[in-house]
């Protein structure tokens, strides 16, 4: 049988597909995502939800065979949202973290990409390297950082010589680069990838190594769920691995990503 999916913003009342369902108790699944962090999430011109991560929860809905809205949420009401219940799973490169493993619980990891600094062309960073924190590596530096993320908490924990800035998004803290008003920016390689390459990017690259140390990086990022919906978690879990196995995950990690593989084994 066919299976629709509804992108909706977080107001929008979702309208989805018609299928035999994974789970009498799981029918319909609300997800999450930030809709500010391109490629992996973001808006397209008509407002409508775009990018990898959209792509992804279609997909895994579809195979899962349930009913799926995806709706927009800001980062910071993120967690609270799914403990509000306002929806029932976060898709947005959401790390897996023992910090929020105290409040939810994760699927298996879906993507895993390293950190990087982005900053101008010729500039170079060593802030991580063989396994250690090279502490005043940034001294004297002002970097831009999502807050709430892990990025923020790498910096916040190992740099006390620099300025920090916290913005709401990605795009802000790129901008501010852009502007001149922040030296250099940490973010996920995957996003930072795209802007370097994009005509905003221009006169920007990596100048750094890319790093991802569990201890703030965690596990990779895995689609947030409640710890009392475990057999929605087994749900996504085996809709999963059947992407992995079948083919359709790796379709999608080369429509966005030619060259990184997001699912390292």
């Amino acid at each position: 049988m066919k299976n629709w999916i509804k992108v909706a913003s977080a107001a929008a009342v979702g309208i989805a597909l018609s299928a035999s369902v994974a789970s009498a108790a799981w029918d319909k699944v609300v997800v999450a995502t930030e809709g500010a962090y391109p490629p992996f999430n973001m808006m397209d011109d008509n407002g409508n939800l775009i990018g990898f991560d959209v792509d992804f929860a279609v997909k895994l809905c579809e195979t899962a065979k349930i009913e799926c809205e995806i709706v927009a949420q800001d980062w910071d009401g993120m967690i609270p949202g799914l403990l509000a219940k306002k929806y029932d799973a976060i898709i947005a490169q959401m790390s897996i973290t023992e910090e929020r493993k105290r409040s939810i619980d994760f699927s298996d990891y879906y993507s895993n990409t390293p950190a990087v600094f982005v900053g101008k062309d010729g500039m170079s960073i060593t802030a991580y390297k063989d396994g250690e924190v090279i502490e005043d590596a940034l001294d004297g530096m002002v970097i831009g950082v999502q807050r709430s993320t892990t990025h923020a908490n790498f910096l916040e924990d190992n740099f006390p010589g620099i300025e920090i800035r916290m913005y709401g998004t990605q795009d802000e803290a790129l901008l501010d680069l852009t502007a001149g008003r922040v030296d250099a920016t940490l973010a996920d390689s995957g996003t930072l990838e795209a802007w370097v390459n994009s005509d905003e990017g221009n006169g920007y690259g990596f100048v750094s190594n890319q790093f991802a140390p569990s201890q703030w990086f965690g596990e990779g990022a895995g689609i947030g769920i409640r710890k009392e919906d475990q057999d929605l978690k087994e749900i996504f879990n085996k809709a999963l691995a059947e992407m992995l196995a079948n083919g359709s995950y790796e379709e999608l990690n080369k429509k966005y990503f030619p060259a990184i593989d997001l699912h390292p084994n």
